[in-house]
């Protein structure tokens, strides 16, 4: 399901929204990533010391060779190189990926925090009728009949991603209070409040029914939809097969069958008219369910 933005959310920024959907649950939770954030912040003390320390190592082991001392000299010498390698290793291995992402995304999200929606913003149901609703919108705007203009893919472009953002926003706000109605009557009804709960409840089930039939609504318009797309395939699928009608009728010429294939290639015509009205009758009865998704 992923993160579901707000259609008027700028695009790059619903991008990056999309694409940091556990980073921005996180943020959700309270975590703040760090102002500060880039590597070498971390590692400047550390490495500082090390710089500061390589004359005292060298001047220390000259020392050492001077009072003939070699093997010392050498084991500092080893030890301090060592240590240098460890370091250099450990820079290495940091991740690319820094906390400075993070606090990108954590500024650039922060104006926008009553935009998106979370999966954990909705309960299983919720979840369920949203991925419905999802499933019905990419398979309209996916399709080959609304990218070639057989329907009105400017309104279709507009209308649908505000429907998933308003039924995703009323689907999380039923989720809410059908979490805190469950957590009240778990702790116990008194019969005094047992008459105020039924009507709540009947509440939440009535707007579930409701978001349920306006997501049947989208279904029925994704399935219009696909109606016409394959009426669109099976139509293309004759025409090429009519272009090349000529080659067959030619080689039945010269073969002499040329009698036995009118009737076929009659139907074949036939079947050509009728996938255009089905692809009418199609892109009408989607229009239709187009315009009852605004009424």
């Amino acid at each position: 399901m992923g993160v579901v933005v707000d259609p008027e959310v700028p695009p790059e920024v619903a991008g990056m929204l999309r694409a940091n959907a556990a980073l921005l649950s996180r943020i959700r939770s309270g975590w703040v990533p760090p102002a500060d954030a880039r590597p070498g912040r971390f590692r400047s003390v550390s490495s500082v010391a090390l710089l500061a320390a390589t004359p005292g190592v060298v001047a220390l082991m000259a020392v050492l060779l001077a009072l003939s001392h070699p093997a010392a000299g050498f084991t500092l010498l080893g030890t301090f190189v060592f240590i240098v390698l460890v370091k250099i290793a450990s820079i290495s291995e940091l991740p690319e990926h820094d906390v400075s992402r993070d606090r990108e995304v954590y500024e650039r999200a922060r104006p926008y925090r009553d935009r998106y929606l979370l999966p954990e913003d909705f309960d299983r149901d919720a979840a369920d009728v949203l991925t419905r609703a999802q499933r019905a919108i990419g398979s309209v705007l996916r399709s080959h009949v609304n990218a070639e203009g057989l329907l009105d893919g400017a309104r279709n472009a507009l209308m649908l991603p505000a429907q998933e953002w308003e039924i995703a926003r009323l689907l999380a706000k039923l989720s809410a209070l059908r979490a805190e109605h469950a957590a009240l009557v778990s702790r116990g009804v008194a019969p005094e409040v047992a008459a105020v709960i039924e009507p709540l409840d009947r509440a939440l089930a009535t707007s579930e029914a409701a978001m349920i039939a306006r997501v049947e609504a989208l279904e029925r318009y994704a399935g219009h939809v696909a109606e016409a797309e394959r009426a669109y395939h099976a139509r293309g699928q004759i025409e090429e097969l009519r272009a090349r009608l000529p080659r067959y009728e030619e080689l039945l010429a010269e073969t002499g069958a040329d009698a036995l294939a009118v009737p076929e290639i009659d139907r074949l015509a036939e079947d050509a008219d009728h996938l255009e009205q089905v692809l009418r009758r199609s892109v009408r009865s989607a229009h239709e369910a187009f315009r009852y998704l605004e009424s």
